[in-house]
């Protein structure tokens, strides 16, 4: 199973647009800091990528990778797809940079298809552009993450997802309620036995969810912030960070503690402008190493 990262930040990336916070003001001092929105590229049995989440970076995440690089041909391209864990807009926004794309097939649980396709008008807009196809990701049981002619039937890399919360986007908040608003994503390669857990954002550390980290080969997890208090510590919400739909790094409600009793390999994603993690040389990286933990980086590349 090969994996790309093609980015480790939170909504705004690293800098934010707007923002002159310490972590901000750091990443536009040292350009090495400067982390993209967070996503993967998931290489398929066909030797075609999967783009989990469609970042607003998209196109440079695409160009930082020669992996992703069209060719031989013209407009051949390496890309066959999107996976969304959520819908909110950090997540979604990049799928239509791919209307030049001949076919794009987008994997989405029900409320998420809904609310792109539905309130974000996703299909009506791309429509005219490219041949939209939608696949549902399912809650239970793995599904092929492609499916190229010639595949016995079980064999190649398989998905699922694992409902991680009801938190619905802000544009859909009167949509109904579903546990699968926010899934992680669970790949299994049946040819090595070796699996992935992805989960960008966490908002309860369910049993379900426990049980597919303990049961994983690597851990990919949401750092959005390091501790509960650090979202209205810096002043940018009066909510905690589990009140924003994020269970913190450290603390009696963080995700620390539990990751570090995995036998996974186990990383940090979705970092915060305002997590000191985004500073390489913040204290918080050691006290994460003793416990055998990491912070994933943009560009890294994972091999199970």
């Amino acid at each position: 199973m090969l994996l790309q990262v093609l980015g480790t930040a939170a909504g705004g990336g690293v800098p934010q647009w707007n923002c002159a916070c310490p972590g901000c003001s750091g990443a536009r001092a040292h350009p090495g800091r400067r982390r993209r929105h967070a996503s993967l590229a998931v290489r398929a049995d066909d030797g075609r990528w999967y783009l989990v989440n469609a970042t607003p970076d998209l196109g440079d995440q695409i160009e930082a990778h020669p992996v992703l690089h069209p060719g031989p041909r013209p407009r051949q391209t390496p890309i066959a797809g999107v996976v969304l864990t959520d819908a909110e807009l950090d997540h979604t926004l990049g799928i239509w940079r791919l209307r030049e794309a001949d076919t794009l097939e987008v994997l989405a649980t029900a409320p998420v298809r809904r609310a792109v396709d539905g309130r974000l008008n996703l299909g009506a807009v791309l429509g005219p552009y490219t041949t939209l196809t939608w696949r549902e990701l399912e809650r239970r049981g793995d599904q092929p993450l492609s499916a190229p002619a010639g595949t016995p039937a079980g064999a190649g890399l398989r998905i699922s997802a694992v409902p991680v919360s009801g938190k619905r986007p802000r544009y859909a908040a009167d949509a109904p309620e579903d546990d699968a608003w926010a899934v992680a994503l669970r790949l299994y390669e049946p040819a090595t036995g070796r699996t992935l857990l992805y989960a960008p954002a966490v908002a309860a550390w369910s049993d379900a969810l426990h049980r597919a980290a303990a049961e994983a080969d690597c851990v990919i997890v949401d750092g959005t912030f390091w501790d509960e208090e650090e979202p209205r510590r810096t002043g940018i919400s009066s909510r905690t960070a589990t009140g924003m739909g994020h269970l913190p790094v450290d603390g009696p409600e963080g995700t620390a503690g539990i990751l570090a009793t995995l036998s996974a390999r186990c990383l940090y994603t979705h970092l915060n402008n305002t997590n000191p993690l985004v500073d390489p040389a913040a204290p918080q990286h050691k006290r994460l190493a003793r416990l055998g933990l990491e912070v994933a980086d943009d560009g890294m590349v994972i091999e199970l």
